[in-house]
């Protein structure tokens, strides 16, 4: 058991050694798409198609409350759950 945990310990200082060298090459290519131009202007092109997407689903699901009107005496029960049956239950 003490070979196992001494090679594990070998082997975590080792590989996080390697490991944050690793992730700084990759944290700095990432930096160099993300601030490149085009990419910029795509992210803003997805961010506005995306906004719209989220307006449109939240017109239509307001439409869709309004024309259901209030049903079972005001307030909608959650789904699956049985109405209060009046004694505060």
């Amino acid at each position: 058991m003490i070979p196992f945990l001494l090679g594990a310990g070998v082997g975590y200082v080792l590989g996080a050694r390697a490991g944050r060298e690793r992730y700084e090459q990759i944290a700095r290519a990432y930096r160099q798409v993300a601030d490149h131009p085009s990419v910029q202007g795509a992210a803003g092109v997805a961010r506005a198609k995306a906004g719209e997407a989220v307006q449109t689903g939240v017109a239509m699901a307001r439409e869709k409350v309004a024309s259901s009107g209030p049903s079972g005496g005001g307030q909608p029960s959650a789904p699956g759950r049985a109405a209060a049956n009046g004694n505060g239950r």
